[in-house]
């Protein structure tokens, strides 16, 4: 089998390209390695940027997340017994994000790609990405038992940080910068309704604590906790204890129910460098992983492939590949400025063990700050609600 694009990994990352490309008559194949009830069950980010709004509508992907995804104008910052609002469209010109689960996204382009989008093979896992240095690369992979090859134009690996995309760029020719949180997330699922209409984002002597939900009926709650942490340590009623005690504020309830899921997330930032190595392109965890503390993991994985697209639909027009020339640098671009507010929102709302109580000071000057000025206040709205996708 020939394509034009071979995409390794059906998450969102390989998903939208895969409709993209579609949408401007370029075929592809994408590979998954897992059956679709596993992908569409993973537990991910659940935040959306106006941009990537913005390109699911382009393509069609949106009817169900206009229907039943959350606007918000918003977040509450809350630290030393005080809380902020930060106002997006009055602070950014206009723009606000969405509460909608990557999983409801993932379903949504699923269907698409399986009602009228080019071959989605699930259980189909990529073993090897081969001649990313010719002009007809190749991907081996195993599907239905049997050990097939798909020759491809160009490959992109959507295959995330452990998939094989990555770890065919050979050593000589990438180079990761990395950095380790000595915390991680402990997240619940509740059936109850959140306990604010927006998502709360707090600073506390115990530790971060995040408030969010994945609709009107089911919260989705963060406590910071040591890394290593066994789910099992922490029963449910010592987790509504603890959000209890992080989010304290004087006239505010948190509102308990049944904890469905739980599970502790690991923190880190890294960037791969560049993201292209011959006919073979990175994209989404493939290149980087940001900590979650800023909502850029999904919608830089989204604004990622709309480069690519773009470019691939370039080449189509014109022939000329001075967009896909460009896609490594177009796309670290947005990938720093990603990762530096996402370390700005990480080391400002968690409690290092390490530190003392002047780094405590520096915090809380830095959170006053936000709240007493508002270009500092813009700033943050702007990166949170991130900027258009060049």
């Amino acid at each position: 089998m020939h394509t034009t694009v071979g995409i390794v990994g059906a998450g969102p990352a390989g998903l939208l390209l895969a409709r993209l490309l579609h949408r401007s008559g370029i075929d592809c194949v994408v590979l998954e390695q897992r059956d679709r009830a596993y992908v569409e069950q993973r537990q991910r980010a659940g935040i959306l940027e106006q941009s990537t709004v913005d390109v699911l509508r382009e393509c069609g992907a949106a009817d169900r997340l206009d229907r039943e995804g959350l606007p918000h104008d918003g977040v509450e910052l809350r630290w030393d017994g005080r809380r902020h609002r930060l106002d997006f469209p009055a602070l950014t010109g206009g723009r606000r994000v969405w509460v909608y689960a990557q999983t409801e996204v993932v379903k949504d382009l699923i269907a698409l790609q399986l009602r009228d989008g080019p071959p989605l093979l699930f259980e189909a896992g990529a073993e090897a990405i081969e001649g990313a240095d010719t002009d007809r690369p190749l991907i081996r992979y195993r599907h239905d038992g049997r050990e097939n090859t798909l020759t491809c134009d160009y490959v992109v690996g959507c295959d995330g940080f452990h998939g094989i995309a990555r770890d065919a760029v050979p050593d000589t020719a990438k180079k990761t910068y990395e950095r380790g949180y000595p915390y991680s997330w402990l997240g619940i699922l509740a059936d109850v309704a959140p306990s604010s209409d927006e998502l709360v984002y707090a600073h506390s002597p115990r530790g971060f604590a995040l408030l969010s939900m994945r609709s009107p009926r089911v919260s989705r709650l963060y406590l910071q906790v040591p890394n290593g942490t066994d789910p099992a340590a922490w029963p449910d009623e010592r987790i509504w204890d603890e959000l209890d005690a992080r989010f304290a504020l004087d006239g505010w309830t948190l509102r308990r129910g049944p904890v469905t899921a739980k599970a502790v997330l690991p923190m880190r930032s890294l960037v791969t460098e560049p993201m292209r190595h011959g006919r073979l392109f990175l994209a989404g965890d493939a290149a980087h992983i940001v900590p979650p503390t800023g909502a850029k993991g999904l919608n830089l994985a989204a604004a990622d492939v709309t480069v690519l697209a773009r470019a691939f639909a370039h080449l189509r027009r014109t022939r000329s590949a001075d967009l896909l020339d460009a896609y490594s640098s177009t796309s670290l671009r947005r990938v720093w400025r990603a990762e530096h507010f996402s370390h700005f929102m990480t080391t400002t709302l968690h409690t290092d063990p390490a530190q003392g109580d002047f780094d405590v000071r520096l915090q809380i000057s830095q959170l006053d700050r936000v709240a007493a000025s508002p270009h500092a206040a813009a700033e943050l709205a702007d990166n949170y609600a991130g900027p258009p996708i060049a």
